[in-house]
């Protein structure tokens, strides 16, 4: 089904950066529909009475970008969220945990984007940043947070939240810390967030464990704790939607 010209206004448009991290909201989500624009999935539905939409846009400050825009043009959500997974730089911050950050910045980048304090009101001194490529060591994210000082760092949350500020609405980011500050994580997981196929990700998780076998182990438990964080994030999610009001027709 092509992308609607002018859609019904929703009252959350959400970006994912990967379908790991959509998959516990996708759940949750009834009377589901589909619009295929080019390579990106647009998908709108009701979550706790309220009409959402939603895409997963590929890892990466520019994909994010462009996601945002569609999703803006097509269904003209009252407030952007950009939610998943993100890395603690601190130590205040564990594993599983919920986050709203209060502040956005890119790394390089001279521009902070306030989001949305209604939202991030119980973290506001929280800052997330956003970079190119995934902070795996725990000697990147301390020099990551020395450098920007910022508390958490994903790849998407400033770009989606540039779109949202360009556009005139409010942008929240709500994320799971995936991984605490003293975490490495396998030197496989820049390849693997890389957009591509299901076959070309399998294939690169075969060559992983083929020059690395312990990769296998690593892998597994990254998935096993991707499914509980993806849960937690959809329970997150459907609380702050909840308190949305309903948009008009």
């Amino acid at each position: 089904m092509n992308h609607p010209a002018a859609a019904t206004r929703c009252d959350a448009g959400i970006v994912f950066a990967m379908g790991t991290e959509a998959g516990g909201f996708e759940a949750r989500c009834r009377e589901r529909q589909e619009w295929l624009t080019d390579d990106l999935a647009i998908c709108q539905g009701t979550l706790a009475d309220r009409r959402v939409a939603w895409v997963v846009s590929g890892a990466g400050h520019a994909r994010a970008a462009r996601a945002c825009q569609l999703l803006i043009d097509g269904h003209r959500p009252k407030v952007i969220v950009s939610a998943g997974f993100a890395g603690a730089l601190t130590d205040r911050l564990q594993r599983g945990e919920i986050v709203h950050a209060a502040r956005s910045l890119r790394r390089d980048h001279d521009a902070l984007v306030l989001l949305d304090q209604a939202v991030a009101c119980d973290s506001a001194a929280l800052t997330i940043v956003t970079v190119d490529r995934v902070a795996c060591t725990a000697a990147e994210k301390r020099a990551l947070a020395a450098a920007t000082g910022a508390d958490l760092v994903d790849m998407e949350t400033w770009a989606v939240a540039d779109v949202a500020l360009r556009a005139g609405l409010p942008c929240a980011s709500i994320r799971v810390v995936s991984d605490d500050a003293a975490q490495d994580l396998p030197p496989e997981m820049t390849a693997l967030v890389q957009p591509q196929s299901p076959a070309r990700r399998l294939g690169a998780a075969l060559r992983a464990i083929g020059s690395r076998p312990t990769a296998a182990v690593d892998m597994w438990r990254l998935w096993e704790n991707a499914v509980v964080d993806s849960r937690t994030l959809a329970e997150a999610l459907e609380h702050f939607v909840a308190t949305l009001s309903v948009s008009s027709q």
